[in-house]
């Protein structure tokens, strides 16, 4: 346990112990505070991100600085992290502090500039973002909000929104799940168990379809109704 302490001299191994020891503990963190930080990083998410990674990684690069300090604190900081999570969720006025309440961007088709300055964002970026909704005319948005997670929620006028089955009172088709059953030019047997099939079954059905050798295909799909969808290498 000596590469936990500060020292003149690391060798090759201890080097390689105190990066082994950082990174799994590391992990151990973030698996303590939870999924929703990885996925969606907060304002508190943020911070702790930053402070997490600068303080593990000063001791995986410096034999001068020991590893016990750097651990014990970072399993302060979790400590910290979870209760104010904790809090957050039983005060109101803690959780708005940090996790504020949705921005509006757009009301009614008509851009809020206040409200851009606000949140730090440009025109160029939020019509990026409309692009990314495929939405083209910003007065068909009845309301855009800049969320905390930093994402913009993009709700479109009703009169604008697509036409469903539900509203033409037609019945829907039936939801059938395509599987990948080869990928990069192999079989993937599990996925093929799982219809009832074999790799005699596809091979047979490739031949008939296509004439295509397992190794030319990139992707190749199969629906519960049994619909063969193949991509080839380019």
């Amino acid at each position: 346990m000596d590469f936990v302490y500060a020292q003149d001299m690391l060798t090759p191994v201890q080097w390689l112990l105190r990066a082994v020891v950082g990174f799994f503990f590391l992990l151990f963190a973030v698996k303590l505070i939870g999924r929703h930080s990885i996925s969606q990083l907060r304002l508190l998410d943020f911070t702790m991100a930053l402070i997490l990674g600068n303080i593990i990684s000063n001791p995986l690069s410096d034999k001068r600085l020991e590893l016990q300090g750097p651990i014990i604190a970072i399993g302060v900081l979790v400590t910290l992290y979870t209760i104010g999570t904790f809090l957050a969720l039983k005060l109101p006025a803690l959780k708005h502090w940090f996790e504020p309440a949705p921005l509006s961007l757009i009301e009614n088709g008509q851009i809020l500039d206040k409200n851009l300055t606000q949140a730090k964002i440009s025109i160029d970026f939020l019509l990026s973002q409309l692009r990314k909704e495929k939405i083209t005319d910003i007065q068909t948005v009845a309301l855009a909000l800049w969320e905390p997670d930093g994402n913009i929620s993009v709700f479109l006028d009703p009169k604008h929104q697509p036409v469903t089955l539900s509203d033409l009172q037609l019945p829907p088709p039936l939801f059938s799940f395509p599987y990948a059953v080869i990928k990069d030019g192999k079989i993937d047997g599990a996925q093929l168990k799982k219809l009832g099939k074999d790799e005699r079954w596809l091979k047979d059905r490739l031949q008939v379809n296509n004439r295509t050798a397992i190794e030319e295909v990139l992707l190749a799909t199969i629906d519960e109704d049994e619909q063969l969808k193949i991509w080839l290498y380019r």
